[in-house]
Formats: C-alpha cells, structure tokens, sequence
C-alpha cells in the first residue's frame, strides 16, 4: 500500500500514514518490540506508532482455545463476554453493548474472533496503556528513536452508520488537543471544542493497515507528538459528565419510576406555546387506563374557543352555591383564583367518564357500585394523564370545580347528559424544568 498524504487540521504542514510490511503472525511469548524494530528500521524520533490490540492479545497471551463448533463458539463467546463486562448497556437480538472492563462502550466487550485461528477467541489486552508504554520504552531501547505508540481497537458509535479505530491505549503522545479560549477565523471563541487526537490517529492509520491485508502496524509521521502524561484512558468520559450513562434497561426503569414522581401541581407557566402533538400522545398514554368491562369510557378535550364562556359560567355557578351556603369570603377568593389559574393556563383540557360499557341494572345497589367502578376508572386515566404530560416535559395543575358544575360544562360545549366531567387540568411549560420529587415511605398495610 503507498503511503497517504493526509490533511490534518491542527497546524501541520501534512503528515503520512506508512503501513509497516513483513510482520509475522504473532503469538504468544513473541518479542513484538524486535519484529517491529527489524520490520521498520526507518522508524525516526517524532513517530506515532500505531498498533491493533490485537496484536498484543497474542503476544501477551490474551488467547483463549475456543471450539470449532459455531454453537459451542458461540456459547463460549457468550461466557467470555459476560466475564469481561461491567455493565451492559443495551442488547439487541445477539448483540450486546456493554462496558468492559476497560471502560469503553461497545459491543461484545472487545472480544473478538477475527484474525485469530479458528479454534481460539482473542481478549483486549488487559492494560493497553501500559502495554503502549511498554512498547515506547523497547523501541527506545532498540533503536534509539523516542516515539509515541497508540494501540487501536474497532468499534462503532452511537449516531452513526459503520466502524471505525479508535485508541483504547497509548503512551507518550497528548490524547486531546484543546482549543478552549482561541478563536476561529470569524472571531468567535471556541469554548469546549477538544479534538481527540489518540482516536483520530487511531483512524487515520487505519486506513493504511486495513482489516484483511495482514498489516497490524502503521507509522504516522509529521504530528511531533508532545508526552504530557496523559494516556487513552483519559480518553473514557467520566459518568459524571456522561448523559446516557444509562443503559436500555436502567433508562427505561427509571424512566418509569420518575415519571410519576415528575408529576406536580403547577400554577405558574411560561409563555412558551404547548404542542398539541404532545397532549395527543398524552391522551392516547391515558386512554390505556384499566376500565370495567374492557371498556375505554374516558375522553379528553382541549378548550380553546369556548373556554372564556365556560369558565364564565363555572364562575356564575361557584358564586350562587357559595352564597346559597353562606362561604366565608376566604373560600370565594379561593375558588376564584382557581378559576383564575384555569384562565391563565397556556392550554386547558377536560377530562370526562362517558357510559360507555357501563351496565344498567335494576338493583339500585348495584347500580351506585357500577357507576363508582367507571368512575375510579376515570380517575386513573386522569392521573395516568398528568403523568404521561410530565413525561412530555409538562406541567399541570389538576382543578376538580368542573366536578360540582356537570350541568353547566355539557351545556356551553353542547356535550351527551351521560359525559361526567372529571376535572379540569392547566397545561404548559414549567418556569423551570421538571424535577422528581423524592419518593416516600410506603405505608403498606397488612392483614
């Protein structure tokens, strides 16, 4: 393969990318540092030496006798990944992405039945830092040269299509270039850009090694590499900093559980508009609530034009019970600063238990259960609503005054006598971003 001219963007006049030939196949005990010094004797100070992992799996005995037999492979595969993992991240038919023992994210845990006999399974090294350190010092050794060494594994990334190399260990060379502070040609300042350089050598080189012509080390020249210490361990962005350290599994678990405890009473909104498509699948979470007779007796509804004659009329009925009760003024005010919240809400939406499913029966007893049934029905389908908004990144603020005005809401939104309003519910977005309450105590009671 010739060498590559390759354009490099952090001020570099160019660099070349030169595959290193005539490399035996290695196995365990071999003196990679002697091959390689007898293969390349051109290597010069200032070189980054880039090398598959996989190499150092066999010289450093990281092989494991595997059967020829595809289903025994396959189980043995299966053990060997599980042993190497620290935490699987997410799984897909056969395909596991774990984090393995090294830190890094990717799939089956770095082990491998490419490039090895057909009766072994190769392991990632099991420090590639050191083993790069070690690698640099051998060759200094050798041929008095002081290099940087990067040793490379092939993965793929979340986001996109296809592999490619990246650094899972190095020595004597800066893993990341900052440009924190600088600016760009157009005055502006760059503020978090870091470039990872270890991994786009780790690329770079690849593209001169290749994956079937039996060339495992490739040569980059011109990037006059600077040791700083650091090591492609650095590399691993910390879970602190990671956010989707979650895996499939724990995302969807805890996703499920703060849900719920995102859900609040809110009675201030920002201006920001409400997305009706979010309401939607809201209402479509909701309306999976459990109901009698495998009935689905809950309808929700927007009010937008007839909101202000609604809550006039609600307004109209509060005040003539109130008085007819003789309320003391605290509770008119009360109640009248819900209605104010209902006004004020950037979305207003109604909940209702309807009849449908509902069976009529002639004992008044029965009756009364029926009708109570349908209704706790219609409770959960409010609350799986609020929750379901939260989830949506919505706050809401659940009013009961529609309960005690049945007559009035069926009569200005021209609604069926068997549609039993369930409350009314303020929608928008939160002043500041849900956050889950902590859970309490459960006060579970034997007998």
């Amino acid at each position: 393969m010739p060498e590559r001219e390759v354009s490099d963007h952090a001020a570099h006049d160019g660099i070349t990318v030169r595959p290193v030939r005539g490399l035996p196949e290695f196995r365990p005990g071999d003196d990679l540092a002697a091959t390689l010094a007898a293969a390349a004797p051109w290597i010069t100070d200032g070189d980054v030496v880039v090398v598959t992992s996989k190499v150092f799996s066999k010289v450093e005995g990281r092989l494991v006798a595997a059967p020829t037999d595809p289903v025994e492979r396959d189980a043995l595969r299966r053990e060997l990944i599980d042993a190497e993992t620290e935490r699987v991240v997410a799984r897909r038919g056969p395909t596991s992405i774990v984090v393995g023992k090294l830190g890094i994210v990717q799939a089956a845990a770095g082990i491998d039945g490419s490039n090895v006999r057909r009766d072994e399974l190769a392991l990632l090294p099991s420090d590639p830092d050191a083993s790069a350190s070690r690698l640099r010092s051998e060759l200094r050794a050798l041929l008095g040269v002081e290099v940087a060494v990067v040793v490379t594994d092939t993965l793929g990334r979340s986001w996109r299509i296809g592999q490619t190399d990246i650094a899972i260990g190095s020595a004597g060379i800066a893993v990341l270039h900052g440009y924190d502070g600088q600016s760009d040609d157009q005055g502006n300042e760059l503020l978090v850009t870091q470039v990872a350089m270890a991994d786009e050598l780790a690329a770079a080189a690849d593209l001169a090694k290749g994956k079937l012509g039996g060339v495992p080390v490739a040569v980059v020249r011109g990037m006059s590499p600077v040791d700083d210490g650091s090591t492609a361990r650095d590399l691993v962005r910390p879970v602190a900093d990671d956010m989707f350290w979650l895996g499939t599994n724990e995302a969807i678990a805890r996703g499920r559980s703060e849900a719920v405890l995102l859900r609040r009473s809110t009675r201030d909104f920002a201006d920001t508009p409400v997305d009706l498509a979010a309401v939607r699948r809201a209402v479509g979470v909701a309306q999976t609530a459990p109901a009698p007779h495998h009935s689905t007796p809950f309808r929700f509804g927007v009010v937008r034009g007839r909101r202000e004659a609604l809550l006039d009329a609600m307004a109209r009925r509060w005040r003539e019970h109130l008085a007819a009760d003789g309320r003391p003024h605290e509770e008119v005010s009360r109640r009248m600063a819900r209605g104010d919240l209902l006004r004020r809400a950037p979305e207003l939406v109604l909940a209702f238990r309807t009849g449908d499913g509902m069976h009529t029966y002639p004992d008044s007893a029965r009756r009364l259960g029926e009708r109570t049934m349908f209704t706790v029905a219609g409770g959960a389908a409010v609350q799986s609503l609020l929750v379901a908004l939260a989830a949506e990144g919505l706050a809401t603020c659940w009013v009961g005054s529609t309960i005690f005005a049945p007559d009035v809401v069926r009569s200005v939104l021209d609604l069926p006598p068997d549609w039993q309003p369930l409350g009314a519910i303020a929608v928008g977005h939160p002043l500041e971003p849900l956050e889950p309450r902590a859970a309490r105590d459960g006060e579970l009671v034997e007998w």
